[in-house]
């Protein structure tokens, strides 16, 4: 044969749900983006079109819909830990199931007064409106005996109006940059950090907590750092996120720099001290590194668009 199968994989990608639960009157909202992708003995569906091993991509998305009624949905990374040992055991060709989960957030809609005319704040508990904020991220991988995950966010806007300089930078005659000793310094997020817990023998982290405390070590870091430039901040965000979270041994960071140029207004007569900005969308500054515990071996991939 002048040919070889490489890697493969197949599943049922982008299955969206939604699952209520509805605690009496009080219910609560997690809002999933769930994609499947197993590997193992496959050669055969390709080599010749058998399907003796293959599991339907539609069983696969059935299954995810069964999973968050028979499991609930207690985090992102719980409920992909449920789907990756379901496919690796239930189904010996199965070696290998990667699960990645997007989470949309939701938060109640604060009602009218409970002494207006119309339905009291006490008793609306069934309304939502979607946070404008980051994408909650994760990634399971299981191959029987070894559990790899990967959590993180993305499209987290961020901005410092102040405390950031950027200067004393290589020139060449291409340069036409000014030096900044007062800026806006300002980035969207796009992070991922994998965790130490990797078999059934360890104690599972609280992935709920983990992920809050996790975003705000990593603001507060953001605010505090005083920034002689992002690569610097991205560091700290890291540091802090490691110093402080000891079920997570590395972070990688992309962050587009969000330009914010000082916007000429001596044609008008009128001077810019540091308040009127033109708000640049492209092109950008991007920004990327991994930080790891000491000891540690990077894992995450570099290029995230692959995670």
């Amino acid at each position: 044969m002048p040919t070889i199968l490489g890697q493969n994989q197949y599943g049922k990608a982008e299955n969206r749900v939604v699952k209520i639960t509805r605690d009496g009157a009080t219910h609560h909202i997690k809002d999933l983006n769930v994609s499947v992708s197993l590997s193992g003995d496959m050669e055969e569906v390709h080599y010749s079109g058998s399907n003796a091993n293959v599991l339907p991509t539609d069983t696969t998305k059935n299954t995810v819909y069964a999973f968050a009624k028979e499991h609930g949905i207690e985090s992102a990374e719980q409920f992909g830990i449920h789907l990756a040992r379901h496919f690796v055991t239930s189904q010996e060709p199965i070696k290998t199931a990667r699960i990645r989960i997007e989470e949309y957030a939701w938060e109640r809609i604060e009602a009218a007064d409970a002494n207006s005319r119309f339905i009291g704040a006490d008793e609306v508990k069934h309304s939502f409106v979607r946070k404008g904020q980051e994408t909650r991220l994760t990634q399971i991988t299981y191959d029987g005996e070894r559990w790899e995950v990967v959590s993180g966010l993305k499209d987290l806007v961020v901005m410092n109006s102040t405390n950031s300089e950027f200067w004393g930078y290589v020139k060449d005659k291409y340069t036409t940059l000014k030096e900044a000793y007062d800026r806006i310094l300002a980035t969207q997020v796009s992070a991922r950090w994998r965790f130490n817990w990797t078999d059934d023998d360890q104690r599972m982290p609280h992935w709920e907590k983990s992920y809050e405390q996790t975003k705000k070590h990593m603001l507060q870091a953001f605010a505090e750092t005083y920034s002689l430039s992002l690569q610097q901040t991205l560091y700290q965000m890291g540091s802090r996120i490691i110093d402080n979270r000891g079920e997570i041994d590395e972070v990688r960071f992309s962050l587009p720099n969000k330009h914010h140029f000082l916007v000429d207004l001596e044609p008008f007569g009128l001077k810019n001290d540091n308040e009127v900005y033109f708000a640049a969308d492209r092109p950008y500054g991007l920004i990327e590194a991994t930080i790891l515990r000491d000891g540690c071996e990077p894992r995450i991939p570099v290029d995230l668009t692959n995670l």
